[in-house]
């Protein structure tokens, strides 16, 4: 796969690549990428084909809208081309009730702001970074269909968001005639699967293209950790990382270095890999905090996961999902056997599949 074979988002026309470009580091050097080193590496992502660009406001306190906007300012032509996703719902102004969240009020100021940042006139994907359980969530889908009809926003998404509000939110667009949620954001990786009972489900009901952040777990996932080395030097987010540091993911990462030599490819990119190969998945969003890392992460468009293989890395990592998905497990095993005589006719194994 390549970075320029494009994809359509969910129910939608818009066209994004396999890999989105995450921005999360842009803007903070402490931990992430200055703005030159930021905008090196939006040069190359774009150079190799890519097109989807995702930020949101709190990014650095708005900084990595600021870079992503200076870049695009410097290079008339450019901005028409690229798909700019970015998020609301920080609170911007600590002490403000109405700051942040999602209400009408904080939605429109925050619209206004981000186009500022950006430079542009109107943003391709304009995600609910987070549910606001403070808001109804009418309003916020209100708000949302007014900012498409008056060109400021072209397509919808919800990120964080509990799978029944997705469905909630998703249903009153439809029904009511407003612009549909096109798209929904969670994290996913090999390490946190729980995503696939109700929010995978909501996202095949509903048509929604998944868009995962964080496919390699905080770092955890790029091969740097082993048990011998729980710190490696130069983790940019070592303590997001502590948390899956335990024996069950070093048993992951045993497995990803087996098949990262099978296929000859870094474990990294087998890690994203299969993030890529799911189903549900449109576009996966990579972080990078330099070019090297960039170009790491590229290569996993090079890695096609054996059916095999991908069946071991299922069932290694196969999550817990809650009610009622155990019990409604216990509905597929065979209800009749083979050659059992019901009123004289002879019937054949039956199972049944939701």
């Amino acid at each position: 796969m390549q970075l320029d074979e494009y994809r359509t988002l969910g129910r939608s026309g818009l066209r994004v690549s396999p890999l989105a470009l995450g921005t999360m580091s842009f803007g903070d050097p402490s931990w992430g990428s200055d703005a030159e080193t930021s905008s090196d590496i939006i040069a190359r992502y774009l150079d190799a084909g890519g097109n989807f660009i995702d930020t949101a406001n709190g990014y650095s306190e708005g900084d990595s809208e600021r870079i992503i906007g200076d870049y695009l300012t410097k290079r008339p032509g450019l901005r028409d081309r690229v798909v700019i996703s970015t998020k609301f719902a920080r609170n911007m102004f600590p002490g403000d009730p109405n700051g942040g969240g999602s209400g009408r009020k904080a939605v429109l100021q925050q619209v206004d702001a981000s186009l500022e940042r950006l430079g542009v006139e109107y943003i391709d994907l304009y995600w609910q970074h987070c549910w606001d359980q403070n808001t109804p969530i009418d309003e916020t889908i209100s708000t949302l269909n007014d900012l498409v009809r008056v060109g400021k926003v072209c397509y919808i998404g919800l990120s964080n968001t509990p799978a029944w509000a997705v469905m909630r939110a998703a249903s009153i667009a439809e029904f009511r005639g407003w612009a549909p949620v096109i798209a929904l954001q969670t994290e996913y990786s090999l390490l946190r699967r729980t995503v696939e009972g109700e929010l995978f489900g909501a996202a095949r009901e509903l048509g929604l293209g998944v868009t995962p952040y964080s496919p390699l777990a905080s770092g955890v996932l790029s091969g740097k950790y082993s048990r011998e080395n729980q710190r490696p030097e130069g983790s940019g987010r070592g303590k997001l990382a502590e948390a899956f540091l335990n024996e069950h993911t070093f048993a992951v990462l045993d497995v990803l270095r087996e098949l990262a030599g099978e296929v000859g490819a870094s474990v990294a990119a087998v890690s994203l890999a299969w993030v890529r190969q799911r189903s549900e998945v449109i576009s996966t969003l990579i972080g990078a905090r330099t070019t090297a890392q960039l170009d790491a992460n590229l290569e996993s468009l090079a890695v096609t996961i054996p059916e095999e293989s991908m069946s071991k890395l299922d069932e290694l990592t196969k999550p817990d999902l809650n009610y009622p998905f155990e019990w409604l497990a216990t509905l597929a095993a065979p209800v009749q056997q083979s050659g059992a005589t019901v009123n004289g006719v002879t019937t054949p194994p039956y199972k049944r599949k939701f």
